[in-house]
């Protein structure tokens, strides 16, 4: 079985050390094994639990959710209500990337149609009564998922 320091740890996931201190501390991971020596040993099973906290912490997952979602777990109980606290956090996600795209659709549009818009602009073609209405673009909405 191999072992890995807090450091590397550290580098490895993008915690700092004083981050995983702290989970460590509140709960948001499970105590960590020591050596001889009082320092820990992080194992493959602590890197796949401090990779999903890292997950979900980047998806916007509250510490109270992570609180929850390790306790939970830790306790070996309530299953259904953790996989509700992932599908709740999948829902959002996907709705944060429905927004997201919408936005990266306008960019697309705006920089693709940025100088015929000055121009006509310019021209007098376009003026503040008369714009692209962008609001109605159906490529720039957000459809709910179903």
């Amino acid at each position: 079985m191999s072992f890995i320091n807090r450091k590397d740890v550290s580098k490895l996931i993008g915690f700092s050390s004083d981050t995983l201190r702290y989970y460590e501390r509140i709960g948001v991971i499970p105590p960590i094994k020591r050596d001889k020596n009082g320092y820990r040993d992080y194992r493959p099973v602590d890197l796949d639990w401090l990779f999903l906290v890292k997950c979900l912490k980047d998806a916007g997952l509250s510490m109270e959710a992570l609180i929850e979602f390790a306790k939970l777990n830790q306790s070996g109980e309530n299953e259904p209500a953790q996989k509700a606290i992932l599908q709740e956090q999948l829902e959002k996600l996907n709705q944060k990337s429905a927004e997201m795209k919408r936005t990266r659709n306008l960019l697309e549009y705006k920089i693709d149609t940025f100088e015929d818009h000055i121009a006509k602009f310019k021209s007098g073609e376009m003026d503040a009564d008369h714009v692209d209405e962008l609001w109605k673009m159906d490529k720039f909405q957000v459809h709910k998922q179903k």
